[in-house]
C-alpha cells in the first residue's frame, strides 16, 4: 500500500522576504501544515532535524503539539541524528509524544547529514569511543535506544524511594508500546540498510545516497531497496517492512514560484561530496506547473 506525505526543513529567516521569520513562526506554521495536511487527506507529516541551524532542532514538543491538534495523519522525523542523542533520554521523550499522538510516530533516525558546525555532537557532550568512527557512535546510540524500546526493566530500583515501584527492575518511563515496530533508518549506503534490515527497522531511502556504482541515482536507489527487502526476509521479522523514498516537487503556480525554482536548468541527477571521502548522488528535483 502506498502513502504520501510531506518533508519539511522547518526553515526561518529575519530576513523581510521571509513568511516565516523566526523560531517561533517556524514551528506555530509546522503545526498548522500538518493539520491542513490532514484535512486534504495526506498520510504523513515529517519533518527534517538540524541542530546549530535556523530550522527544526528539538522534534519532541513539535511532534508533541502535531499529535494533539490531528487525529489520523503519521508524524514522524526524517531524520533525527542519534551522533547528538541521549538514547534513553529519547526513549522518554519519544514515548510521551507516541502516548499524546494515540500510537502514530514513525521516528526516521541516522547517522546525520553534514553539518553547521565541526563536530556538533562534541558540544552536546558526546565523543566516539577508542576506535570508534562518528558513525559508529550513532549506530551505538541507536542499537541502545532500541534495546530500550522494547520495556524491559533494567535499573536497580532505590529500596527507599521517594514514591512506591512496581516490582522488579526499573526502565524508562512512560512507556509507548509499539513504538519499537515503528522506527525508520535514513540509509546512505547499502550496507547501512542492510543493517537497519537486521534489526527491524524501516527503511527511509532519501534524495541523495552514496555513489556506490557510478549509475543514475533511481537505479542506485532501487538496489539498496531490493538489498533491504532481502536481508529483512533472511532475518526472520515477524512485522512487515515499510520502505520510504523523497523527492524535491515544486508546485510552480506563479511567476515568484518560477523565479525561485523553476529555471535551475538542473534537470538531471548531480554528484557532490557530503565529507571529504564519500561521493554522493543526488536524484533531480521536479517543477510543476
Amino acid at each position: 500500500m502506498k502513502k504520501i506525505g510531506f518533508l519539511s526543513f522547518g526553515h526561518w529567516s529575519p530576513s523581510a522576504q521571509s513568511g516565516t521569520r523566526s523560531a517561533a513562526d517556524a514551528l506555530l506554521q509546522s503545526i498548522d501544515l500538518a493539520v491542513a495536511a490532514e484535512d486534504l487527506g495526506a498520510d504523513g507529516a515529517y519533518f527534517r532535524v538540524h541542530h546549530f541551524a535556523r530550522q527544526l532542532g528539538s522534534p519532541f514538543p513539535l511532534l508533541a503539539a502535531i499529535g494533539a491538534k490531528t487525529q489520523r495523519i503519521e508524524i514522524g522525523t526524517g531524520v533525527i541524528d542519534m551522533r547528538y542523542e541521549n538514547p534513553l533520554y529519547m526513549v522518554e521523550d519519544a514515548g510521551a509524544a507516541d502516548l499524546i499522538a494515540g500510537g502514530r510516530l514513525q521516528l526516521g533516525i541516522s547517522r546525520g547529514s553534514p553539518e553547521q558546525v565541526i563536530d556538533g555532537w562534541r558540544y552536546f557532550g558526546y565523543a566516539p569511543a577508542d576506535g570508534e568512527t562518528d558513525a559508529d557512535m550513532a549506530r551505538r546510540h541507536t542499537e541502545v535506544f532500541l534495546e530500550a524500546l522494547r520495556g524491559e526493566g533494567f535499573a536497580e530500583p532505590n529500596p527507599q524511594p521517594m514514591f512506591p515501584n512496581p516490582p522488579g527492575l526499573l526502565r524508562p518511563e512512560p512507556f509507548s508500546a509499539g513504538l519499537r515496530d515503528r522506527i525508520w533508518w535514513g540509509a546512505g549506503s547499502n550496507a547501512t540498510a542492510v543493517w537497519a534490515a537486521k534489526l527491524g527497522m524501516h527503511l527511509q531511502s532519501s534524495t541523495l545516497k552514496n555513489d556506490e556504482t557510478g549509475e543514475p541515482f533511481h537505479i542506485q536507489q532501487a538496489k539498496q531497496i531490493r538489498a533491504y527487502r532481502a536481508a529483512w526476509q533472511e532475518a526472520g521479522h515477524t512485522h512487515e517492512p515499510r520502505v520510504s523514498v523523497s523527492r524535491s516537487i515544486f508546485a510552480l503556480v506563479d511567476q515568484r514560484d518560477r523565479n525561485y525554482f523553476g529555471g535551475s536548468g538542473k534537470e538531471g541527477d548531480q554528484l557532490g561530496y557530503i565529507d571529504a571521502q564519500t561521493r554522493a548522488i543526488f536524484g533531480r528535483a521536479l517543477g510543476w506547473r
